[in-house]
């Protein structure tokens, strides 16, 4: 942790260190020299470099942990690797539906998912390999109230016989010394370990890269997409509850998606509505059932946007009303930009290899109005499709 060792993370949990850190809740990271030699006068200079790490970590770890990460205690890589407190809660919902009152948490990290598992009233065998990891998550068992219902062990997770359990979680790690791992062998353990674990348990979920390819889901797996606020988190493959389904999960609302298993839909031209479907939704390969819920086309038989007629309302795309649809060409775009009045300019791209910043910095939008623009292919041409999301009013044609 940044240099700090398993004494000195100790040494925060004493009244001293509880003091330290509480004194650091707001403090300036950018002001941290300062910092530190105002607090070696008072403290051992060891438990303040623990305790300025803490800070820094806790405030890092906001974004995924809430109020929560005030009270908790983190590692470097335990806030980057750890599960964002919705997408693990949505989990932990999901394995207490399914009536699992005791799970083994394999390759637990700091418990961010042994905590929301907890709170859903599931007994947690956390597993960790790391004797650092492990006291962190103890102390953040404690600190939630919750070490009633987390049982920390320190073991080679491949060592681990999760007898008493009734579901197994794994989440290996996907990154290393050379930064982000992406094939699934690579991991630790491997994909194809955690696989035959899980087969081993009445029920199980393996947290994966949400890039995994299709074709190394297994085939008796259930393949689970998730994302929170259109930004795909990850993908779970679940066994014991679907085997061979597809399905999309969107957070914070909570919809979810099972694939059908229909057909690419057909290329047709840009109607008046364009539909931009969840991320989750195109990494889970399910553009079809966006397509079929709002009786659309493609525009592109490569692009995941979809087009239609009318408008329908779905929580699995958003929806732009298209005013303008022409070949790409950055004056002919800045001249209607300056037409209609447009000073608020949002730019996206799928099949193009400009970049929104570019476009941005060449149309120099001014003006009241704002809208979008998609910079894509349709039918395999270069284009530019100009408009507004459902239910704001854009920039009037001329």
């Amino acid at each position: 942790m940044d240099g700090v060792d398993l004494d000195a993370f100790s040494a925060l949990l004493t009244d001293e260190g509880q003091s330290l850190l509480a004194s650091l809740r707001d403090y300036d990271p950018a002001a941290e020299l300062a910092t530190a030699t105002r607090l070696r006068r008072e403290h051992d200079a060891g438990l303040v470099a623990a305790a300025l790490t803490q800070a820094r970590l806790r405030q890092r770890a906001v974004a995924k942990f809430g109020g929560d990460a005030y009270r908790m205690y983190f590692t470097p890589d335990g806030v980057e690797q750890s599960t964002r407190a919705s997408v693990a809660r949505h989990r932990a919902e999901r394995f207490a539906a399914l009536g699992v009152r005791r799970l083994a948490d394999l390759c637990c990290g700091i418990g961010g998912d042994a905590v929301p598992l907890a709170r859903a009233g599931v007994e947690v065998l956390a597993v960790d390999r790391s004797p650092l990891t492990c006291a962190v998550v103890r102390a953040n068992a404690e600190a939630l109230g919750l070490a009633g219902l987390i049982e920390v062990r320190c073991a080679d997770v491949t060592e681990i016989a999760a007898d008493g359990c009734d579901a197994v979680f794994v989440d290996p790690a996907r990154r290393g010394g050379r930064g982000r791992i992406f094939d699934p062998e690579a991991y630790s353990p491997p994909l194809s370990w955690a696989v035959a674990a899980a087969r081993k348990a009445p029920l199980a979920a393996l947290k994966v890269a949400p890039g995994i390819p299709h074709e190394a889901v297994p085939e008796d797996a259930e393949a689970e997409w998730v994302s929170d606020h259109g930004d795909v988190k990850e993908a779970v493959l679940w066994f014991g509850t679907a085997p061979g389904t597809r399905r999309a999960t969107l957070l914070p609302s909570g919809a979810t998606l099972p694939a059908a298993g229909l057909p690419d839909p057909q290329v047709r031209p840009v109607g008046r509505w364009l539909y931009e479907p969840d991320g989750a939704v195109i990494r889970a390969h399910m553009v079809a059932d966006v397509a079929a819920r709002v009786g659309g086309g493609l525009i592109d038989a490569t692009i995941a946007y979809v087009t239609s007629d009318e408008r329908h309302t779905t929580p699995y795309a958003t929806a732009y009303e298209i005013t303008d649809v022409l070949p790409f060409n950055l004056k002919r775009l800045k001249a209607l930009l300056r037409e209609r009045e447009v000073g608020v300019l949002t730019v996206k791209k799928r099949g193009s290899a400009v970049e929104p910043e570019e476009v941005r910095r060449r149309v120099k939008p001014q003006g009241p109005h704002a809208a979008t623009v998609f910079l894509t292919r349709v039918a395999g041409a270069p284009s530019m499709l100009l408009g507004s999301p459902a239910g704001t009013s854009g920039p009037a044609r001329a």
